[in-house]
């Protein structure tokens, strides 16, 4: 398989090139606009929605196998195509438990995952058990959209009766999640993929911490201990072949603060808490998803940026072995057309610092317009890793 279709046109698409240029695979892009980042790393574009399986199936008549950005999905659409021998991986029906968080959380309990304490709210008609439903879980809670919820947008943490009941009333009365909230240690996440021949690989356990509910900081690996790195890889293997997939799935999962690891969320794609494997792992993540999907047996995810970087040239590698990474997203802080020139030569300046940015115009506050890496040699130490923190934050949200 040399020809590769993906639905969406993002930035996680754009940074699957130069896994494609390494693996000599071409991309066609279904995006809705001709600006977005992917369009200009495209073979072809094929302009369009998401969920517009028309648009898909030309795609299709370009492609050996398609395989998505993101979930936002027409799924019963995308069946009738497959029905005519249109290639997916993820394969549907592995998607078709993942898609509604939900019914997400049902596929979890049955396949025997740690999962929150949760509940649903189907419509309005649900307003008369509304106080049952909550009890079930208890206060305070979290309430999510089933669908199309993505950094932190449709997640609201409420802690009354009435403060449930009046953002329900807000979101239509729409089909919702309610879940506990964990007082967590700490949140972790892992990439893991699977092959056709069923392989699976698991990248390191990494941390991740939220600001207002968008992921902020990745900090690879995790300083957890081993046991919970243990059970974390068990979880992702289980997953993978319970779905029996092929293709890269993020997970992201609380450390809670009696060390039990429950699952938050799974996004059956590539994800921001993976991309610090662009330049810390021997392959990065989107060329896994890449490998997978086009029959290739699965790349290393060993924590070796020596050799990883792609960006790295013989007078830029370490001396010392570099084995781990802290990435900072940089998300907008306001609304504006400016490139950041100024900012961004500070960021690259930055020692063994790999900077990546999408192109987005306008910035807008909260969106994510690009991210950084930076490589160490020291990640178990709080210090260090705080201070490359401190140190990119203080270039790119030195004003807030």
């Amino acid at each position: 398989m040399k020809k590769i279709g993906v639905i969406g046109g993002g930035q996680l698409a754009w940074m699957m090139a130069t896994g494609a240029e390494a693996l000599g695979l071409e991309l066609y892009i279904q995006t809705p606009n001709a600006e977005d980042p992917a369009c200009t790393i495209a073979s072809q574009v094929f302009l369009g929605a998401v969920d517009d399986a028309a648009i898909t199936a030309e795609m299709a008549n370009s492609c050996d196998v398609i395989t998505f950005e993101n979930e936002f999905i027409d799924l019963d659409a995308l069946r009738s195509l497959e029905k005519s021998g249109v290639v997916f991986y993820p394969q549907l029906d592995c998607l078709a438990p993942l898609l509604d968080k939900y019914d997400q959380r049902e596929y979890c309990n049955t396949i025997g995952l740690p999962s929150l304490p949760f509940a649903t709210l189907e419509d309005e008609s649900d307003r008369d058990c509304l106080r049952h439903k909550i009890a079930s879980v208890g206060l305070p809670l979290v309430l999510k959209t089933r669908r199309h919820g993505y950094d932190g947008q449709g997640t609201f943490v409420l802690d009354t009766l009435e403060a449930v009941e009046a953002t329900w009333r807000t979101l239509g009365y729409q089909p919702v999640l309610l879940e506990a909230f964990i007082d967590f240690e700490k949140e972790l996440a892992v990439m893991v993929a699977r092959s056709h021949t069923g392989k699976v690989s698991v990248y390191p356990v990494v941390e991740t911490v939220q600001i207002e509910q968008v992921c902020r900081r990745v900090i690879a690996p995790a300083r957890v201990a081993d046991d919970v790195v243990k059970t974390v890889r068990e979880i992702a293997t289980t997953l993978m072949n319970s779905l029996n997939v092929i293709g890269i799935f993020g997970i992201e999962l609380f450390l809670t603060q009696e060390g039990t690891v429950l699952i938050n969320e799974i996004a059956p794609r590539t994800h921001n808490s993976g991309h610090y494997t662009l330049d810390a792992c021997v392959t990065s993540q989107f060329e896994q998803q890449l490998r997978a999907v086009s029959g290739h047996s699965l790349g290393s995810t060993a924590l070796d940026a020596s050799i990883a970087s792609k960006a790295m040239t013989p007078d830029t590698i370490p001396s010392k072995a570099m084995t781990g990474a802290v990435m900072v997203n940089l998300l907008g802080t306001e609304n504006s057309d400016s490139d950041y020139a100024e900012k961004r030569e500070a960021l690259a300046h930055i020692p063994n610092a790999y900077l990546y940015w999408y192109g987005k115009k306008p910035s807008k506050i909260g969106r994510k317009m690009g991210h950084v890496t930076v490589l160490t040699d020291d990640p178990d130490s709080s210090g260090t890793v705080e201070h490359i923190i401190e140190r990119i934050e203080r270039v790119w949200y030195q004003n807030l």
